[in-house]
């Protein structure tokens, strides 16, 4: 990752280049920034209290250490001495530079910027009461409430799938989180297409398939089997999340998703540091189904209040034959159960 791009990402986030302090804060040594002197009673502390500095990188190392790999979707790889995540892999799941949080972690930083702390709680994987802690801790003051504590889809629009049964549809936020589908998109996409709220049996947090369509275009392998034109797809989901990130420069757990794709995946980031920006409206996929075999698609996307919506109608008189026949059979199978329901992404 060259020099540039990584301070073209720190941009995005709102995290400070490697070498220099947190945003807004002045650049002072270890001892202006209240890390522990050789006089002190107890390296890190005043007056048996820890400074906050010290207090803040004791936190974050014991969060860190706790997270296997394998719960933030990384490979724990061979000759892995350290207990938990290594510093390095918080730092790409953050989208913060190396440098900068291991100096984080050694208490010789300055404040860092509430974005950042989000995006560090994002990667950590901390529950609401520790990221308000590590607000505490580290700024003494509590974080502001989450933009969408619940962007759950109205009804109507979940009537709305309902309502189109032969044509899949479904709804994302910007993040391209899946929230809802109908039956024909399960039906399409298979039983791994699910809602970001459903775990993935045998899954750890942040893998690949936790109901994200980027996390599913770039790190499921199934996908690229079955997107016939990858490749187009892949470059345009990138463009779509670079314009979120614009819109949303706030947004941690968008900033935690880029940095964990740029650090799992060569292709999203190299093809984000062309900078490309796209809001997509409609276009056109081929899909090979194991079942009705290879589907010509047009898909619309349609904003629907913070939420976009997805349909996808044949392309041709073929796919559409296939198209019925899969839906009704999927259908039957499954009368019992309700027709929109957590799904998996694809």
């Amino acid at each position: 990752m060259t020099t540039g791009d990584t301070a073209a990402r720190h941009a995005t986030t709102g995290e400070p280049t490697a070498g220099t302090p947190a945003a807004g804060a002045p650049t002072v040594d270890a001892r202006a920034a209240g890390a522990p002197t050789a006089g002190k009673a107890a390296a890190g502390e005043t007056a048996g209290r820890p400074l906050p500095q010290a207090e803040l990188a004791a936190f974050l190392r014991a969060r860190r250490t706790r997270l296997q790999p394998e719960q933030v979707g990384l490979p724990r790889g061979p000759r892995r001495r350290t207990p938990g995540l290594r510093r390095q892999e918080v730092a790409q799941l953050a989208a913060v530079s190396v440098e900068w949080y291991v100096r984080l972690e050694q208490g010789r930083v300055g404040t860092p910027g509430t974005a950042v702390l989000d995006a560090l709680a994002e990667a950590l994987r901390l529950t609401s009461d520790e990221r308000r802690h590590l607000h505490l801790i580290a700024r003494r003051e509590s974080p502001a409430a989450p933009a969408d504590p619940a962007a759950e889809p109205r009804d109507s629009l979940r009537r709305l799938l309902d309502g189109i049964p032969l044509l899949p549809a479904y709804l994302t936020d910007h993040r391209l989180d899946v929230l809802a589908h109908n039956a024909a998109a399960r039906a399409l996409f298979g039983p791994s297409f699910r809602t970001a709220d459903t775990p993935t049996p045998d899954a750890g947090p942040g893998s690949g398939g936790t109901g994200n369509l980027a996390r599913m275009i770039f790190l499921d392998p199934a996908a690229r089997t079955a997107q016939l034109d990858w490749e187009q797809v892949a470059r345009e989901t990138v463009g779509h999340l670079r314009a979120a990130a614009g819109r949303h420069p706030d947004d941690a757990r968008l900033a935690a998703l880029i940095g964990e794709l740029r650090y799992r995946s060569g292709e999203f980031d190299r093809w984000w540091s062309d900078h490309t920006v796209l809001d997509r409206s409609s276009g056109r996929k081929r899909v090979r189904h194991a079942e009705a075999g290879v589907l010509h698609l047009h898909y619309d996307i349609l904003g629907a209040g913070p939420h976009l919506l997805y349909t996808l109608t044949p392309a041709d008189p073929a796919t559409e034959r296939a198209l019925r026949r899969l839906v009704t059979a999927h259908t039957a199978a499954t009368a019992a159960t309700s027709s929109v329901h957590p799904f998996t992404a694809a």
